[in-house]
């Protein structure tokens, strides 16, 4: 038999060292980031022989940043599975076609470098397997693409230059346990680093620093691997030994909402090393997960690494604007999806207060797709393996205190590998749950997770009524533990709908602790046109012969980290203080789990028509934790206009993730409703010339409004479908809507009535093939020196869906430039996705109406509209009244082209402006991956009417 090359032999590696704890210290170290030499070749055989010896001439070889992937700096080109493995289902073999980057560094050791000394040689991330030689001796290889590797180079070292080479493979049997719905990317993409280990050195430590929230004690003890003395001078201890039990009375503990760190210093003979220490007590009691004694909720996103220039190789710069963006929009969780992120993020997260579910580098979704044969989670020969994955990360994440749980991986299926995994974690740190959502059984497990339940699921699941499974231990087991969403609310194009609704569950039901919308990041890569316009890449932009399209683009941010809609509606639908507005008081509610409001400032305002026309602050004293007050305001005056209570809370001081003034959460009531439209009428006679509008004789349709040249309106069903729109399988209403036709449809005019006081349009809309149709009645009238128009659509025929919306369509001068409207905003909003729109005067260009999703679809809704005025530069335009509200959507391209675009610079100017002023739209859901639309926000075909006033406005 021959033997297998260690690619792919399905070991984890060779010659490296036993994992440790990531620290900073004050041992000398060289930092090797920059510039590489560096070629690719087609297969792992075809590598430049003898190019490790450090006589090896390499000046004809181009240079490659460290970090970086090859793939994003013109060698080869990256490519975009979700499920499929894009090679063979072979494990452990790979092709033969399998791209290897060969990479030097020649290094001058300082001067100063300890003589004598050992040393190691620190990789922080390589994907997906390399070799590793120093002044031409090898000295191992390793697999585990996202975790920390160590050699020891100390007896190689030479005085002055130095070389390291590094052979790297795409292909390795690691790739089979790496199939994480990323971009498949190559190359040396985390730091890399020469560190001294003295005699004496702290090789490895372990903190473990408990609270006792009933005594307000808190227990200290830090393994260490040499014998070592600890000093935290705010704790009063000063040079004692660490590795004992030290209590210390009256601490402050680590929460993600209060992230109390103290900072120490643990030295031993031959180091010092600096220690950041969380005081925290992670249990599951009574079927409850608590941290310090209190149940927590997790209000969190799934975290890919991500930059679209650099991939996966992040800054510091990068990871701490992700984190102060989540703070900023009230998350409070991440779970490191689907490996064990960049070892600054975790620091970022114990700095700033982030709860984390740091999980394994293990996925064998590819697996799936073949009935889970071959799958290596549950293969002998794999069981190291996947064990060294788990070590790796454990050892390396241990001493921070925001990391709550350990995570085994993801979509692995089951098997013996991931139980034993579990089984040494648990062993190792015995003060962590263990979390895998594949465990459906969840015998190995310390918490119940599920992905994209939907509502009635998360329902019954917490009420621990949902279905039993076959073993009746197990089932009794998984009853009995707390329940997370560890994936929900798929965050993919416009959406995800729903929020509020799975938010009202997990605060009703004490075992659902909340969940982690999938995910942060679109991972756009990002492209120019020929003109310079910014467009996002995704799977298929590269050539690849197997992708898996836009799914890459799934994120609450875009791929430049502008937050989405959906990011905005997630942060008012899981705001830490609910604010409910009373006429004469305000009721305020602390959903923190541990802070009070001390913090806070709370601030009102008063709006007539959205014209602010009083505020305050109020005098609200600190609201502890869970606990609800209410507050008296003053007596508001009214005038009979609609009028809008508005009460903010926002920071009172600056702090380390936004400025003072920062908008933490904020509530309205509507004090005095609006006014019942009345109509002005006309004392002129009737006909067409006496509205001052013209109509199209064959089609019925106005075509001018006193000086503005428009056409319409006509009926609109259709919208530009949406990822969740198009869904998956049986959910995909795009697949319904386009089968009956509603992209497609036909008008024709039935009939023309006209009399002294109204014009009466009558048409039939309908797809072709299809007896389903839509009968619409325009009815014109005169209001002032407007024209009032109500429409009235009856379906005909048994529709057998939703509709996507149902309003009208009409088309302007390309001079109109600017919108405002008195309605809810300023942000796109939907039916289902509503929450984060307050009712204001709002104003944008229609540019900035436009939500630029990475894949063009159905966006910039605007719902509940009183009033909205068009206008050109010159103030010449459109007014539009409601009776009461619309929704309403402007753009510079029609339906049909945000329909067929696939990126957003395909859209382009058609020199006129396109408006749809619609009665109501079909909900977004989450069905792109999740459920579909609730029954309530479904656009049922039914009669509707709509009832509107148009205004022309002169310059």
């Amino acid at each position: 038999m021959v033997d297998l090359p260690y690619y792919t032999d399905p070991t984890p590696g060779s010659g490296y060292l036993p994992p440790r704890a990531t620290a900073t210290s004050d041992a000398p170290s060289v930092d090797l980031d920059g510039d590489w030499r560096f070629q690719l070749v087609p297969t792992a055989r075809a590598g430049a022989e003898g190019f490790q010896a450090p006589d090896f001439d390499d000046t004809a070889w181009d240079h490659l940043p460290v970090p970086a992937h090859w793939q994003l700096h013109g060698y080869g080109a990256p490519a975009y599975t979700n499920q499929a493995m894009p090679i063979p289902v072979e494990p452990p073999h790979v092709p033969d076609e399998n791209p290897t980057g060969e990479y030097r560094r020649a290094f001058d050791l300082p001067q100063d470098w300890p003589t004598g000394t050992d040393a190691v040689l620190r990789f922080d991330g390589v994907d997906s397997c390399f070799k590793v030689w120093l002044n031409g001796r090898e000295l191992g290889h390793a697999k585990g693409s996202r975790l920390p590797t160590e050699f020891a180079v100390g007896a190689l070292l030479e005085p002055g230059r130095n070389v390291v080479a590094v052979r790297v493979h795409q292909w390795s049997s690691g790739s089979y346990v790496e199939d994480q719905d990323m971009w498949w990317l190559s190359g040396i993409f985390r730091s890399v680093r020469l560190i001294a280990r003295p005699e004496g050195c702290l090789d490895d430590f372990f903190v473990h620093a408990d609270f006792d929230h009933v005594t307000g004690e808190g227990v200290l003890r830090v393994e260490a691997s040499a014998p070592a003395r600890l000093t935290v001078p705010e704790l009063g201890l000063v040079d004692v030994p660490a590795d004992t039990e030290h209590r210390v009375a009256g601490v402050e503990p680590w929460t993600a909402e209060t992230p109390r760190l103290y900072h120490g210093e643990l030295s031993s003979a031959g180091e010092r090393v600096a220690v950041r220490i969380g005081f925290r007590t992670v249990r599951v009691v009574d079927g409850v997960l608590t941290v310090n004694g209190k149940r927590v909720q997790f209000r969190g996103v799934n975290r890919h690494e991500w930059d679209p220039d650099r991939g996966r190789a992040m800054t510091p710069e990068v990871m701490r604007r992700d984190v102060e963006l989540m703070k900023r929009h009230n998350i409070n969780a991440v779970r490191t999806s689907h490996y064990p992120p960049h070892p600054g993020f975790l620091a970022l997260c114990d700095e700033l207060g982030l709860w984390v579910i740091d999980e394994c580098d293990l996925e064998t979704h590819g697996f799936f797709l073949v009935g889970w044969r071959g799958n290596p989670s549950d293969d002998p020969r794999w069981t190291e393996a996947l064990l060294d994955r788990m070590r790796r990360m454990v050892e390396r994440d241990k001493n921070h205190p925001s990391v709550v749980i350990w995570s085994l991986g993801n979509e692995a299926g089951t098997g013996r590998n991931l139980a034993a995994m579990a089984d040494w974690a648990r062993r190792r740190d015995p003060n962590r749950p263990i979390h895998y959502e594949g465990d459906f059984d969840s015998s190995y497990v310390d918490v119940y997770s599920r992905m994209y339940p939907s509502h009635a699921e998360v329902d019954a699941i917490g009420r621990r009524a949902e279905p039993p499974t076959d073993d009746p231990a197990h089932d009794a087991h998984r009853r009995a533990l707390p329940f997370i969403l560890c994936e929900y609310a798929h965050a993919m194009g416009a959406g995800p709908g729903g929020l509020a609704e799975y938010q009202e569950l997990f605060d009703t039901y004490e075992r659902c602790q909340g969940g982690f919308v999938w995910e942060w990041i679109d991972h756009g890569i990002r492209r120019l046109t020929e003109d310079g316009r910014t467009w996002f890449a995704y799977g298929g932009d590269f050539g690849e012969p197997l992708h898996d399209g836009n799914f890459i683009a799934d994120g609450l941010v875009f791929p430049d980290r502008t937050p989405s809609p959906g990011l905005v509606e997630y942060k008012q639908v899981i705001e830490p203080v609910r604010i409910t507005p009373r006429t004469g008081e305000v009721e305020i509610t602390n959903r923190h789990d541990f802070a009070d409001t001390a913090h806070l400032v709370f601030e009102w305002s008063v709006e007539e028509e959205g014209v602010r026309v009083t505020g305050g602050a109020l005098d609200v004293e600190p609201v502890p934790a869970g606990r609800t007050v209410t507050v008296a305001l003053p007596a508001l005056p009214t005038t009979g206009a609609e009028t809008w209570l508005t009460v903010r809370a926002v920071l009172a001081k600056d702090g380390p993730w936004a400025d003072a003034g920062h908008e933490v959460a904020w509530g309205q009531a509507r004090l005095v409703a609006p006014a019942p439209v009345v109509v002005a009428g006309t004392a002129a006679t009737h006909g067409d010339a006496d509205f001052d509008a013209d109509f199209d004789a064959d089609t019925g349709r106005l075509t001018r409004l006193g000086d503005l040249a428009l056409h319409g309106p006509l009926l609109d069903l259709w919208r530009a479908t949406t990822d969740n729109d198009r869904g998956h399988g049986e959910k995909s209403l795009d697949a319904a809507w386009r089968k009956i036709g509603l992209h497609r449809l036909w008008h024709r005019l039935v009939d023309v009535e006209r009399d002294a006081d109204r014009l009466v349009v009558t048409t039939r809309v309908a797809p072709a093939a299809t007896d389903l149709g839509v009968r619409a009645t325009y009815t014109w009238e005169p209001d002032g020196d407007g024209l009032r128009l109500t429409l009235t659509a009856v379906p005909e025929g048994p529709w057998p869906c939703p509709l996507p919306r149902i309003g009208l369509r009409f088309r302007l001068l390309s001079e109109v430039d600017t919108v405002r409207w008195y309605g809810r905003g300023p942000g796109e909003a939907y039916r289902d996705m509503r929450q984060a729109a307050r009712v204001g005067r709002h104003e944008a260009t229609v540019d900035d109406l436009q939500t630029p999703y990475v894949f063009p679809q159905e966006n910039g809704n605007r719902v509940d509209v009183r009033w909205a005025e068009l206008r050109a530069a010159d103030g010449a335009g459109l007014r539009i009244e409601g009776d009461p509200v619309f929704d309403l959507t402007v753009r510079r391209w029609t339906t049909e082209d945000l329909d067929a675009a696939r990126h957003t610079h395909e859209l382009r100017d058609r020199g006129e402006v396109f408006l749809n002023v619609d009665a109501a739209h079909q909900g977004l859901g989450s069905a792109s991956c999740g459920p579909g639309v609730l029954p309530q926000h479904r656009l049922l075909a039914a009669p509707t009417v709509l009832r509107l006033t148009l205004r022309p406005l002169s310059g």
